[in-house]
């Protein structure tokens, strides 16, 4: 998608943070119309407070995006304002940090509702028009590097980043038939109001074995992240990928190192097996498949 300037971008998580960025990089250096939907309007209110200042279309939407009634009623309501979505940003995300020993089914039911079936949810409304439509587009997805690295206290929260990798890799499979390009993206550090999250989690969830609104521990989570990517350069790194078309948004040398060291581990433990004999078993096999296939000869 080289030629943003005029197509529509539907941004999650929008009022704030790592996506407040991308729709700021969007909407005012690609000169896209964005639609940013949020599930608080404190955040909406802030965001087009800011957007009203500048000569760009933005449009606010309120979604609580684990709503699949909503989530469509919200793609409805951005088609009627700028027309069909191009670009879906899947980028809203929570976290909460704890032993997983002390973690409740609602922990785990709301960083799963919000950070899987959130994305899903954005996936499944709008891949299906973008291919009825048969323009094309772009799906990005906001995994982070806990898609890779799993940490103490990360559990559900990595749980949750490797699930939406998932589903990126397969999309970037799948969707190049109908000229849809996938990117995903994985954070490390970025200075937001991420280690906030919980201030906008749902009554429905209130059973936690974990912290709430603990001024204490919100100090300490954001002295982690306060010295990462500013989320408006994040917003370009992002841009540069949906231009590009490209799929792994990793711009965190400093996780190389690790990286390398498990995927050999992974490797590793694969050639542990090449003695076994069930191995030489698929193996011959497979060599067998290849010489009956047609035109082998």
């Amino acid at each position: 998608m080289q030629d943003l300037e005029g197509k529509v971008a539907f941004v999650t998580g929008g009022g704030s943070g790592v996506a407040l960025g991308q729709a700021k990089v969007l909407a005012e250096e690609a000169q896209m119309k964005v639609v940013i939907a949020d599930i608080r309007q404190d955040h909406l209110d802030e965001a087009m407070g800011y957007f009203s200042q500048k000569n760009v279309a933005v449009h606010p939407v309120r979604l609580d995006l684990t709503d699949r009634a909503a989530y469509a009623a919200a793609v409805d309501e951005a088609e009627q304002v700028f027309g069909p979505v191009d670009l879906l940003c899947n980028t809203a995300g929570v976290s909460q940090f704890g032993p997983i020993e002390k973690a409740t089914f609602d922990d785990w039911d709301w960083q799963m509702d919000v950070n899987v079936n959130g994305v899903i949810n954005g996936v499944m409304t709008v891949m299906p028009r973008m291919i009825e439509r048969g323009q094309g587009g772009h799906i990005l997805i906001t995994a982070s590097m806990s898609a890779f690295v799993a940490l103490p206290t990360t559990g559900i929260y990595c749980t949750t980043k490797y699930a939406v990798r998932g589903l990126a890799e397969s999309l970037r499979v799948e969707m190049p038939k109908y000229n849809i390009g996938v990117s995903l993206l994985c954070p490390g550090g970025v200075n937001t109001n991420i280690h906030r999250s919980v201030e906008a989690r749902p009554e429905k969830y209130g059973n936690t074995g974990y912290y709430g609104r603990d001024e204490a521990v919100f100090a300490g989570l954001k002295r982690v992240i306060e010295h990462g990517f500013d989320p408006v350069d994040l917003g370009r790194v992002v841009l540069d990928a949906v231009r590009n078309d490209r799929f792994w948004v990793l711009p965190y040398p400093e996780f190389a190192e690790g990286q390398k060291a498990r995927d050999q581990e992974v490797i590793d433990a694969m050639m542990s097996y090449a003695d076994h004999p069930d191995y030489a078993r698929r193996m011959k096999i497979r060599e067998q498949m290849k010489r009956d296939m047609p035109g082998s000869d």
